[in-house]
């Protein structure tokens, strides 16, 4: 029995666990059915996508710098073709190069290369070289060649004329470079030496017919009267001409004018006298009302009748302007006697001074014709005479000649450089080759940037703007905007703006390093300079350009983030632009942050 009741408690206790075990998995199964189980509104809600978040980027301060980026080539600046402006030496033989131009340093008075054995000098100057100088020669040229020679310490006072200091100078120069200054050549002391015996010769004929002449007769009273005949023609043309360009003379002039002024006053009478007389007539013309009056009166009653007026007599007004109109008709017809009184006069006096042409002219024939007669019976004195111009024409060439005698400069000798020292970049002829085109390419000494910016930031530019000129390696050098557009393609002897991508027209521009410290060894390599068109003077609130908008009132807004899901529009003022971001001022502070894109 006990063991009936044991059993009997056992089965209860099995079937409630079972059935506590259906219960629970009962309640799983329902409630994992339950989480797949979505109606169509919880469907649409999962598969629409989420609200597009505001992208937004931080108020920043600082300092902000704008740069304009140029591609370029470091290089030695100012290249300058050199040609000879003549031969080297004193003769037009064929010129050929003995010694050619070597590339390196050019220094003043450094010679540049040999032609024919001569020295070509280098010196400083703006003038070029552009014919011998020799004995007497003035001008620019001269002047720097004089203070070329001071330079190397050769004293010449600059005088602008090559005189015998200036010569000796010259000569020490040569001298002191191991050459000897330009002598006369054999053709040129054989053609002095002509030029004296011609004078000794044309001395003997003038003292051999002299002695003829002291037995005959002498002509210098006939001279002298046709001396005197031709000055007398020359005066009577003289007043002819002048007389002939004048309209009137003095006295004439101030008759028409005091007859001008007589019209002119006679006009003002009229005028004054007509004003007159119309003013009297409008005032007999206006009748007198009396005294308007202000008030009214119920009835209507009849106005009272203007009072009589008394006219004004206007007789004498008119005889006024009757006479003078009169007096005006009159002092015209006056001006007009004048004036042809005048021209009768110029015409007489011009008829006259015509005769007294006419009577010098023959004046002077009769004389011209003595004198030949004379000369016909005196063949001795025309030799003389003769005798004697020919030996002041024998003098005139032989001094001529004398003044540019002597120690010269020929026109391939010397090349004026704009700057030294310069830098000899490239040899244009070899020892041995004809001197017939450019000998040389020189540079100056300093560096430069040459590149090229596009026309549309050509105005951002000018000149002695800081810049940065950065090699390959990342190196940096400090440097300064020196030219761009037109003076720039002068200087890189660039013909035109040069076309960029896309057809867009760039400017050239030349950059110069502020030292030269490090840069030898990068002639001719590719640099990118930045030059610096504009920055801040201290640090400023910037924020990125996109972040600005302008409304339809031209008004500069940003919008800023208040909360995750709320912003507020804030005007702004804008200034600098650079790397894509852009001065403001307005209801900002640093770490705000702005709306650059999103809902």
């Amino acid at each position: 029995m006990p063991e009936n009741k044991e059993f009997c408690r056992e089965v209860p206790r099995k079937v409630l666990i079972g059935t506590v075990a259906c219960v629970i998995a009962t309640a799983g199964v329902g409630w994992g059915v339950s989480t797949r189980l979505r109606s169509p509104a919880d469907e649409a809600a999962l598969r629409t996508p989420p609200k597009a978040s505001l992208i937004t980027a931080p108020v920043e301060r600082t300092k902000l710098v704008s740069t304009v980026v140029v591609s370029g080539t470091l290089e030695y600046g100012s290249p300058l073709p050199v040609t000879l402006a003549g031969v080297v030496g004193g003769s037009d033989t064929t010129q050929r190069a003995t010694r050619a131009p070597r590339p390196g340093k050019v220094v003043e008075g450094g010679v540049l290369m040999e032609v024919n054995g001569r020295p070509v000098f280098a010196m400083s100057g703006k003038v070029p070289m552009h014919r011998t100088i020799g004995p007497g020669a003035k001008g620019a040229d001269v002047k720097q060649l004089q203070r070329a020679l001071r330079t190397l310490g050769h004293g010449a006072r600059v005088t602008g004329v090559f005189d015998p200091a200036t010569v000796a100078a010259v000569t020490k120069f040569y001298a002191r470079k191991g050459y000897e200054a330009q002598q006369p050549t054999l053709e040129s002391r054989q053609q002095l030496d002509s030029l004296r015996k011609a004078v000794q010769t044309a001395q003997e004929t003038l003292v051999t017919e002299q002695k003829a002449l002291d037995q005959g007769g002498d002509v210098r009273p006939l001279k002298l009267k046709l001396g005197n005949a031709r000055a007398d023609l020359k005066a009577a043309r003289r007043a002819y001409d002048e007389a002939k360009e004048r309209s009137h003379t003095t006295e004439d002039d101030a008759k028409i004018e005091a007859a001008d002024v007589a019209v002119r006053a006679a006009e003002e009478r009229v005028l004054q006298a007509e004003n007159d007389l119309a003013a009297a007539v409008k005032e007999n013309a206006t009748p007198d009302t009396g005294s308007p009056t202000t008030t009214t009166t119920p009835a209507a009653t009849p106005a009272p009748a203007p009072s009589p007026k008394a006219s004004v007599d206007t007789t004498l007004l008119e005889l006024r302007v009757s006479n003078a109109r009169a007096d005006l008709e009159s002092a015209r017809r006056a001006y007009g006697r004048i004036e042809e009184e005048a021209r009768l006069a110029r015409g007489k006096r011009l008829t006259e001074l015509s005769k007294t042409v006419r009577d010098a002219k023959e004046a002077v024939a009769a004389a011209e014709q003595a004198l030949r007669q004379a000369r016909s019976l005196s063949p001795v004195k025309l030799k003389v005479a003769n005798a004697r111009k020919d030996l002041a024409a024998a003098r005139s060439l032989m001094a001529e000649y004398q003044r540019t005698f002597g120690t010269t400069i020929p026109p391939g000798e010397l090349v004026f450089l704009p700057k030294l020292p310069a830098r000899l970049h490239k040899a244009g002829v070899k020892a041995g080759e004809n001197v017939d085109k450019a000998v040389a390419t020189v540079t100056s000494s300093s560096f430069v940037v040459t590149g090229s910016v596009e026309s549309t930031e050509i105005d951002l530019l000018k000149e002695g703007l800081d810049a940065v000129i950065e090699t390959s390696s990342g190196k940096t050098y400090p440097a300064t905007l020196t030219a761009f557009g037109e003076k720039a393609a002068l200087s890189t002897d660039e013909a035109k703006p040069a076309e960029g991508e896309e057809g867009m027209s760039s400017e050239p521009v030349l950059i110069s390093p502020v030292s030269e410290k490090g840069l030898k060894g990068l002639a001719g390599t590719a640099v990118t300079a930045k030059v610096t068109v504009g920055a801040t003077d201290t640090e400023v609130l910037v924020v990125p350009v996109a972040a600005v908008t302008t409304s339809a009132d031209g008004k500069a807004r940003v919008r800023v983030e208040v909360s995750p899901d709320r912003t507020k529009d804030v005007e702004v003022r804008t200034g600098l632009t650079a790397d894509g971001k852009v001065e403001v001022t307005g209801d900002l502070k640093e770490g705000d942050r702005v709306v650059v894109s999103g809902a």
